[in-house]
């Protein structure tokens, strides 16, 4: 029977393999930001995609601490002039989700961003 001073380097193999495993996870699956943009159709550029994404915005955004990100994301359309988006970002994925937001339900260090 081996002992446990044999067994030790396993363990901690094993240990770390599942800790690696269980971070990738996080970060693939759990780990997302809201971010708050509006519409600026001067900013949309033709995609080249094999789906029916056929416009990519990239645009500045702003979390909900009023932080700004460059984010680009994909429309099957040319969305609305000047419409407010809340966009969900995965930290590995980019841009997962985007829906038409009021510039009064999004947060207020984001709407001094678009009061001028």
């Amino acid at each position: 029977m081996e002992s446990f001073k044999e067994k030790l380097p396993i363990i901690i193999a094993v240990v770390i393999a599942i800790a690696i495993c269980a971070g990738l996870y996080y970060m693939l699956f759990y780990e997302e930001s809201i971010y708050y943009t509006q519409i600026d159709n001067s900013r949309v550029q033709s995609a080249v995609s094999n789906d029916n994404m056929k416009f990519e915005y990239t645009l500045d955004c702003y979390n909900e601490q009023g932080k700004k990100k460059e984010l680009k994301f994909k429309t099957s359309r040319e969305l609305k002039e000047g419409a407010y988006l809340k966009l969900e970002l995965m930290m590995t994925r980019g841009v997962k989700s985007w829906e038409e937001v009021q510039l009064e339900d999004m947060p207020d260090k984001v709407k001094v961003q678009y009061i001028k």
